[in-house]
């Protein structure tokens, strides 16, 4: 099997193109540095120096837990996306 054989996914997990993909931004200018994305998520989120939150992974697989931050967030700073479609995951479009 050659390299280009295997998994694409990173660590040899599924391939790139399996399941929904979602785009995650922090909004830095509303982040409060609460932490409590990184206690819901702590594989989906940081927090800097500045006590400022940021996503590990721009990109990942969709997941119950990096939802669950988004939607805990006390002021609403993370944004969900499809990485396909641009169609909002959280918070939802009115």
């Amino acid at each position: 099997m050659s390299g280009t054989d295997g998994p694409a996914g990173p660590g040899g997990g599924a391939p790139e193109e399996a399941g929904p993909r979602w785009h995650v931004e922090v909004d830095r200018g509303v982040c409060i540095g609460s932490g409590m994305c990184v206690a819901t998520a702590p594989g989906g989120f940081e927090l800097d120096a500045a006590r400022q939150s940021h996503p590990v992974r721009t990109e990942c697989a969709a997941s119950d837990d990096v939802l669950a931050a988004a939607e805990g967030c006390p002021v609403e700073a993370i944004s969900v996306t499809d990485a396909r479609t641009g169609e909002a995951v959280f918070p939802p479009e009115e």
